[in-house]
């Protein structure tokens, strides 16, 4: 017979043979020294284990509730806490691409070549690149690169080089 008893300090759950009441033992869970209560005394209770069957008998045998790990019970508590806990797992951000894919901005690409900007003698190229940086909005614009380009000269046949500059924005 075993008596099943709650060690006082941390409240695991131990059965220990009827034999060994009185003595003192070291709690399994929380090292304490603690002394096995008599098999009536309050807070314990009294497990009888089956005889072995005789050679007529025949009883099943579940491996799992025969086995050691189905033997040991522990009474375990959920922490209780006055306000949410922290996560310890931050969630991850969202790759570039997603992100990009999400916006509610399109990638866009503005090329100015210098020509188009030349009106009677006049090269005005800087105001109207100048211009569309203020109309965009600095912070959208992803990249600026130089472009060079040739075009033929109406008036005198001739291929000139020529030059601009292509804006990749958010638009």
């Amino acid at each position: 017979m075993d008596i099943i008893f709650n060690c006082p300090k941390c409240e695991q759950e131990l059965a220990v043979d009827a034999a060994a009441a009185g003595s003192e033992i070291e709690c399994p869970a929380c090292n304490e020294t603690i002394t096995i209560p008599d098999a009536g005394a309050p807070g314990t209770r009294a497990s009888t284990t089956d005889s072995l069957p005789t050679a007529g008998e025949v009883h099943p045998v579940n491996p799992i509730a025969s086995s050691a790990a189905a033997k040991i019970e522990m009474h375990l508590k959920v922490p209780v806490r006055d306000q949410p806990t922290e996560r310890l797992i931050e969630k991850p951000n969202k790759p570039l691409e997603v992100a990009a894919k999400e916006s509610d901005r399109k990638l866009k690409v503005k090329t100015i070549r210098r020509i188009d900007c030349v009106e009677v003698g006049h090269d005005h190229f800087d105001e109207q690149v100048t211009k569309f940086i203020q109309k965009v909005g600095e912070q959208h614009i992803v990249n600026m690169l130089p472009v060079n380009y040739t075009t033929l000269d109406i008036g005198t046949q001739k291929l000139l080089n020529d030059f601009g500059i292509m804006i990749v924005y958010r638009g």
